[in-house]
């Protein structure tokens, strides 16, 4: 029995790496295929009376984990100078605008159709608002370059700045000033704490000479994490910044200070602890999205109750971000459809409050969002045909 299900284990996750190896020439969004496969091989065990224990505690735990990586994954890729200035700006509108403009959209409905309050409306209609980094990143690498850097900034920002949102409203009771100023007071407190443990894992990674230093950093990153969300601290601010101070670190380095951490040295290290890192996610994300596909009933996709708004809901998606685009000057296409939802939505998802969910803001509605916005993605994404860099065309004519 043990020796099956490892056997299982090993060739679901090695389908998962076809699935991304391919899916720059497909363009058929991995997720998409690591749902269908879960959902298969649940098909499966049903019909083999197969019994499988309850594997529904374990998708928060992938979740959380998964959500740490991706955004460190995205941290340690952005870099920062005053070339990167515009990009960054139109990125931080990307991420704002439809993330506001949307949960107010949305929260309406949910509050005029199903008269819950405000509040609860607002906690329901936010994971609907943030695009997933996990499905938006690594299915952009057919663009040209600007546009992938865009796609990471925004996307990983929306992450960021999403939970933050999230989290005032579903962990305050009451909405007032009182709230607003202590949840400024949380983030002042968490960009403090952040540096001070940044300088300290930067230090031990430029320090430590054992030949396991990697993941080690990893498990004290999650560990803060954890430590953050019990003390409701905004925990994805520490790992924003102490990826973008890894990787941007070269840009301090004529600082006395910042020097004895040989910046030289230590962009070698952040190299590799980028490559293990890009690795760590790909196995989690991999899991999180085979389990949640397992996880997932038929009935709950084809709900035709839930069905109007999704579909409602994507239209909204697409609507907003055409305004989005047109007033940054940003190409419509293909990046009108590069937004899709997933691991970040599911996880906020599960994370709402019991007492505080609308009974038709269900499973079915948030399968089919996600399902539908990166069905979205891949028919964007087939239809765009890649404009070669000059680097590419220069060797193309040769």
């Amino acid at each position: 029995m043990t020796a099956s299900i490892i056997i299982a284990f090993c060739s679901l996750l090695l389908l998962a790496y076809v699935f991304d190896l391919t899916s720059s020439k497909t363009r058929i969004p991995t997720v998409i295929l690591l749902l269908l496969l879960g959902w298969g091989v649940r098909q499966a065990t049903d019909l083999l009376s197969f019994e499988i224990p309850d594997l529904n505690p374990l998708l928060p735990i992938l979740g959380t984990i998964g959500l740490i990586l991706i955004v460190l994954e995205g941290s340690l890729e952005l870099e920062l100078g005053k070339d990167k200035l515009p990009m960054i700006r139109k990125s931080i509108f990307g991420a704002v605008l439809p993330l506001v403009a949307l949960t107010v959209l949305i929260a309406f409905a949910f509050n005029y159709f199903f008269e819950a309050s405000l509040k609860d409306s607002i906690t329901n209609a936010i994971p609907f608002c943030i695009i997933s980094s996990a499905i938006a990143i690594p299915s952009v690498r057919n663009l040209r370059k600007e546009n992938r850097e865009f796609i990471i900034y925004e996307s990983s920002l929306s992450d960021i700045i999403g939970v933050l949102f999230f989290n005032f409203f579903a962990y305050n009771a009451v909405i007032q000033m009182e709230a607003v100023g202590y949840f400024a007071f949380e983030i002042i407190l968490m960009i403090l704490i952040s540096f001070i443990v940044t300088i300290g894992l930067s230090f031990l990674l430029s320090k430590i000479d054992h030949h396991i230093k990697f993941f080690p950093i990893i498990l004290l990153i999650v560990l803060i994490y954890a430590l953050s969300k019990i003390y409701h601290l905004p925990g994805l601010i520490f790992i924003l910044i102490f990826g973008l101070f890894a990787n941007n670190i070269q840009l301090l380095k004529t600082n006395k200070w910042i020097s004895k951490f040989n910046p030289e040295g230590l962009s070698k290290e952040v190299d590799k602890f980028t490559e293990l890192t890009i690795e760590a996610t790909f196995m989690v994300r991999s899991s999180f999205f085979l389990l949640f596909g397992f996880l997932i009933e038929t009935k709950e996709v084809i709900d035709i109750h839930t069905l109007p708004w999704s579909v409602s809901i994507i239209v909204s998606i697409i609507l907003m971000r055409i305004v989005q685009l047109k007033l940054s000057k940003l190409p419509i296409m293909p990046l009108l459809f590069v937004a899709p939802r997933g691991l970040i939505t599911i996880l906020l998802f599960l994370s709402i409050d019991p007492s505080s969910k609308i009974p038709m803001v269900n499973n079915s509605m948030v399968i089919q969002v996600v399902i539908l916005s990166a069905l979205l993605m891949m028919f964007g994404l087939m239809i765009h045909k890649k404009v070669p860099e000059e680097g590419e065309q220069s060797n193309a004519e040769l």
